[in-house]
């Protein structure tokens, strides 16, 4: 006995339907894939977005006010690290200029800690 079930094309399962009178409600562009475990699903979701697992962007946030110091901490907060740039939020356009003029030498505080040798540059939003 299989461990699949057999597979009709969609007009087999078109004609069947019409035969049962019941009504086709699938996308004609949709394609059916196979079944997936959930774990290995979970895994890769869990992987992808760091969750229980150490990150660069945690350790950032840690130390971030021995990073830019205490008062420009406050009215910032870094993101998230896409193609080795930190994005990071600040509230106020006095601390963004602020760390605008200093990012070369936040970045190479940066690149001291454990883990975030990758990070290249800052990215500095409103927010």
């Amino acid at each position: 006995m299989p461990d699949q079930p057999y597979q009709f094309s969609k007009i087999a399962e078109e004609l069947i339907g019409d035969f049962r009178r019941v009504p086709f409600d699938e996308p004609k562009r949709s394609k059916k894939r196979a079944t997936q475990p959930l774990a290995e699903i979970l895994e890769a979701l869990l992987q992808k977005h760091q969750i229980g697992r150490e990150s660069p962007e945690h350790t950032i946030r840690e130390h971030w006010k021995s990073l830019v110091g205490e008062a420009n901490a406050a009215y910032s907060h870094p993101a998230m690290i896409t193609r080795n740039m930190l994005t990071v939020l600040a509230n106020h356009a006095v601390i963004r200029n602020e760390l605008f003029h200093h990012r070369t030498e936040i970045v190479a505080r940066i690149r001291a800690l454990p883990g975030c040798g990758h990070v290249k540059a800052l990215s500095l939003r409103a927010g």
